[in-house]
């Protein structure tokens, strides 16, 4: 068996080609391009091709796939690839590593998506990543104006009733003098502004006709608080349900799960281990507070989890974002839309959960609600007692110090 292990530069790459059955090995270093990648693969015989999970993997990945080359895209974040206390780390050195674990087995497949998810996904990063501009260069011109003492509207008005009152200050840079360049400046902002906010615009219309084209889009907004943003990202990240296993395998790879530390006797959980796309976690998390206004379920869901603390609303949100992409995932592997009949019925049946009837509610209405009460352990009994004796001094201190050069004085006689 042949294996070709690749790692993937920006400009070259190093390709090992490694026999299972003799365990020799041969390197070449090839240009990161098409072209070099497809002479690559017709001049040798390759039964295994193995990369790491990068940039140029994915169209290398489809080149690959189209030659019915079989693929292996592994991940960089698991413990095979911790090389920290390597005396010697080359291209070379990382490929014929790369090749002996792919011999091993001990590589982690990644999932390669399609073409046209990739672009989806790209797309909606460079969606956010407008928005980030758009916003540094709103808190620019804000901070323009405080510097000098000149008030404009607060929050969303000044971009669009206020906005003629920050026109009126705008020069062009051409025309300033050297006591008013901030004029200039603000021209500047003012047009970037107005470029980024139409190529937003832009996006975001092509973004709504692939959502209404796109049936997996629609099935997930059919849940109260989901609107297309959080609908087309998680339709993206997900790709295929069928690729994970069980609710808990795809809140692993959202970084969803805590940690876990056991050793011995020892088992705790710490924080939320944050693997996997960040912008999933962050859009999630606010869909999950909006959706505690339009959402019965979501909202008896966070009750039941922050039990009436304050202290743990924070850690209920985080669990209800998770609880909206397991259900978004089941959506999308049985092909049915939001019952919120059954979502209730399904959220009482937890533990900890009580449907409460009509009279119920009346009177827990009417009756004035109580601080939580912190209940803490009682405190053990004293051992115990070993000896009753005094402890004597030990050690340094334990001799009266006499101070040196003269002599101790006697007690005056009566």
């Amino acid at each position: 068996m042949m294996i070709c292990s690749l790692d993937l530069g920006k400009f070259k790459s190093v390709a090992c080609f490694y026999d299972c059955k003799t365990r020799k090995y041969a390197f070449e270093t090839i240009l990161t391009k098409r072209s070099h990648i497809d002479k690559l693969l017709d001049d040798n015989e390759i039964n295994l091709l193995v990369m790491e999970a990068c940039g140029p993997s994915g169209w290398i990945s489809d080149v690959s796939h189209q030659r019915k080359v079989k693929t292996l895209v592994c991940s960089t974040n698991d413990e095979a690839w911790m090389w920290n206390k390597t005396k010697r780390k080359t291209d070379r050195d990382d490929a014929l590593k790369l090749a002996k674990m792919a011999a091993m087995g001990v590589l982690t497949p990644v999932h390669v998506p399609k073409p046209e998810i990739r672009e989806q996904r790209a797309i909606i990063k460079y969606r956010k990543n407008l928005d980030g501009r758009i916003n540094r260069i709103k808190n620019g011109i804000r901070s323009s104006f405080a510097n000098r003492g000149i008030e404009i509207d607060s929050g969303a008005r000044a971009w669009h009733t206020g906005r003629v009152h920050i026109d009126s200050c705008r020069t062009p840079i051409t025309l300033c003098n050297a006591d008013d360049l901030w004029k200039g400046q603000l021209d500047l902002e003012l047009t970037q502004l107005d470029a980024l906010t139409a190529e937003m615009q832009a996006v975001e219309d092509r973004l709504e006709l692939f959502a209404a084209d796109n049936a997996m889009i629609q099935l997930v907004m059919t849940i109260p608080g989901v609107g297309r943003k959080t609908a087309e990202l998680l339709v993206a990240i997900i790709d295929d349900p069928h690729r994970f296993k069980s609710a808990r395998h795809l809140s692993s790879y959202l970084g969803l799960t805590p940690k876990q530390y056991q050793s011995g006797e020892t088992d705790r959980n710490g924080r939320i281990s944050k693997r996997g796309p960040k912008l999933a976690r962050t859009m999630l998390l606010e869909c999950a507070w909006v959706s505690l206004r339009y959402n019965d379920w979501s909202k008896k869901t966070f009750e039941r989890i922050h039990g009436g603390s304050k202290t743990r609303r924070k850690k209920a949100g985080i669990a209800l974002a998770r609880k909206i992409a397991m259900v978004a995932w089941a959506m999308m592997r049985d092909q049915k839309a939001w019952d919120p009949n059954r979502a209730l019925q399904e959220s009482a049946a937890e533990p900890g959960i009580q449907e409460l009837t009509t009279e119920d509610t009346e009177t827990q209405e009417s009756k004035p609600k109580k601080k939580a009460k912190l209940i803490r352990a009682k405190p053990h009994a004293p051992g115990p007692v070993i000896s009753d004796e005094p402890k004597q001094r030990s050690g340094r201190g334990s001799k009266p110090t006499r101070r040196r050069g003269s002599a101790r004085r006697s007690p005056l006689k009566t």
